[in-house]
């Protein structure tokens, strides 16, 4: 999998917006204001996920691409490599269960934003 086709996926994806809030190389997806996918453009190689902590703990034992993401909270982020023994379709259901977990956790005021959105 490659970064561009990470990108197609995450913009397809209801309120889904990508930008660069830190820097001129790190790309974040972000639904409505929430981050759930981030990616450094210098090193495409590897996209970092939100992920519910037992299921990202699982997934780092079974998969040598999978690690707690660095700069983010280990418990509730993973690193995931791109090219690596993660399959593609997998990498496509772990941005899913971001994008998921990161609605779950909308305070009122987002779940309103996000309903009105088409």
């Amino acid at each position: 999998m490659d970064i561009e086709t990470v990108r197609t996926y995450c913009l397809q994806k209801k309120a889904v917006s990508e930008g660069f809030p830190f820097d001129e190389t790190t790309l974040v997806f972000k639904v409505v204001d929430r981050m759930f996918c981030v990616a450094d453009l210098e090193c495409a190689e590897w996209i970092s996920l939100k992920c519910e902590p037992e299921y990202a703990l699982e997934l780092r034992e079974h998969y040598r691409g999978i690690e707690g993401a660095y700069h983010f909270n280990k418990r509730y982020w993973n690193q995931v490599a791109l090219r690596s023994d993660v399959p593609d379709p997998l990498i496509l259901r772990l941005i899913d269960h971001s994008y998921e977990e990161v609605i779950k956790k909308f305070t009122r005021k987002q779940k309103d934003i996000y309903h009105e959105l088409p």
